[in-house]
């Protein structure tokens, strides 16, 4: 159903001062039946006429359009009917299926257009009359779900036409309507990618008198129901019938029959008429209200928990002081020769302790003789700071040493010493030789 508005907006210059005007004409009276898709056309064509045209004659008139519609009074419309307009430069379309509800019911619908160049309106309403079907509702119902169109596609009628037909031949009832159509938007959808024409789907439910066909109920059968299961395409025999303009996906079907659906009522009390029944004088509490003993409260509240926990500390107070072994029964159970070398382990500690508070100054690791196992010599690893370091050899003997002392050294077979060599210096005004004494010591 294809239907025209009839409205204008004049702009007049009056100097520097552009006064914007609109103008409604008659309402236009449509007449739906219940249970039967309707669908109603905002064409763009109608309303360039309108509109002023562009200031040069001669330019194609081609003003970004759009539609605002609403219930008459409310900031949206009914629920039952729908508007989509996909760009400026598009039709708008309002659709939808009304219920038996609204039978007899005129619905108001205010249609404002805009022109976003010149930013006038137009306005005028659609008086809907829904009127009752003479058979409503047809009691077989089928849902498909079509996956390469967008809802303002399947709306025109040789598209929507052409999907009916091809649903008589698989169904061959006597009667047949299209019930609602929905964006697949619309029932969680997600927005398809701008890539290879993707078409976001639209779901179309029709109506029949008469049962469903067998192709139809081969979306039933267990082998197809597991090949969905398993996001397979399942086996019909009549999606040819289909396939060259529609790709239903046989997986999402909807099959009604409301002759079985057992109808759920809800039990809603009767409303009553709203005066309190008689029941004598009112008597208001007293003022003085009694006073309230909050002892147990407290008991409960704070008495309690401080008893537990005083119990539970005397418990652990017994457990760490009353339960402990003690030092002496340690010492008992001990080996002897496991505290002799515990007590040796504490004497060197200490000893070594007294040893490093005793020392003058703490020497680096750095500084301290090089001793050498085999030939039993101690060489300093420093040198004075007028030494060249850079042409010092990585080994050095005792030709390359100068101002070299003896110190004896003791074999290891026998009582005879060995005198070696040793340079004499100075390291932060302590002369070497003392500090060759006390690396001996230790």
């Amino acid at each position: 159903m294809i239907c025209t508005m009839s409205a204008a907006a004049v702009a007049v210059w009056l100097g520097t001062v552009v006064t914007i005007l609109s103008r409604s004409h008659a309402d236009r009276n449509v007449y739906p039946s219940a249970g039967v898709l309707f669908v109603h056309v905002l064409e763009r064509e109608y309303f360039k006429g309108e509109f002023p045209p562009y200031p040069k004659s001669g330019d194609p008139s081609n003003d970004p359009i759009t539609f605002n519609t609403n219930l008459k009074g409310y900031p949206d419309r009914p629920g039952w009917l729908r508007y989509i307009q996909r760009t400026p430069h598009s039709d708008g379309v309002l659709y939808g299926s009304p219920t038996a509800e609204h039978i007899g019911k005129p619905t108001v619908i205010e249609i404002t257009a805009y022109n976003r160049r010149t930013f006038e309106t137009a306005r005028h309403n659609l008086v809907i009359n829904i009127k009752a079907a003479e058979e409503f509702p047809l009691p077989y119902q089928a849902e498909f779900y079509i996956k390469n169109m967008n809802v303002e596609e399947m709306l025109a009628s040789e598209v929507l036409g052409d999907f009916l037909g091809a649903v008589k031949n698989v169904w061959q009832p006597e009667r047949l309507n299209a019930i609602n159509i929905t964006s697949a938007l619309d029932r969680g959808g997600r927005v398809p990618l701008p890539i290879n024409n993707l078409k976001e789907g639209v779901y179309v439910m029709v109506g029949a008198d008469v049962p469903f066909s067998s192709c139809l109920r081969e979306v039933e059968s267990p082998h197809n129901q597991l090949r969905c299961s398993q996001e397979m395409e399942p086996v019909i025999s009549c999606d040819k019938k289909f396939r060259a303009q529609f790709q239903i996906d046989w997986c999402k079907i909807s099959l009604v029959d409301i002759n079985k659906v057992v109808p759920v009522y809800v039990t809603r009390p009767e409303p009553g008429t709203g005066i309190l029944p008689e029941f004598g004088e009112y008597k208001p509490p007293s003022e003085s209200l009694k006073s309230r003993d909050y002892f147990s409260d407290f008991l409960v509240t704070l008495a309690v928990p401080s008893a537990v926990a005083l119990v539970l500390f005397f418990i652990l107070g017994y457990t760490m002081c009353c339960r402990r072994e003690g030092v002496e029964k340690r010492n008992m159970q001990t080996p002897d020769i496991q505290l002799v070398h515990h007590s040796s382990i504490q004497k060197s500690t200490k000893e070594l302790r007294s040893m490093s508070k005793n020392r003058e100054i703490s020497w680096p690791l750095s500084t301290l003789p090089v001793f050498n196992p085999v030939s039993g010599e101690v060489v300093p690893p420093i040198h004075p700071d007028n030494y060249e370091t850079t042409s010092m050899p990585l080994m050095q003997t005792q030709a390359n040493l100068q101002n070299q002392i003896t110190i004896p050294q003791q074999r290891p077979s026998g009582d005879n010493y060995v005198m070696s060599t040793f340079r004499r210096l100075e390291v932060n005004g302590i002369p070497e030789e003392r500090k060759v004494a006390e690396a001996l010591n230790l």
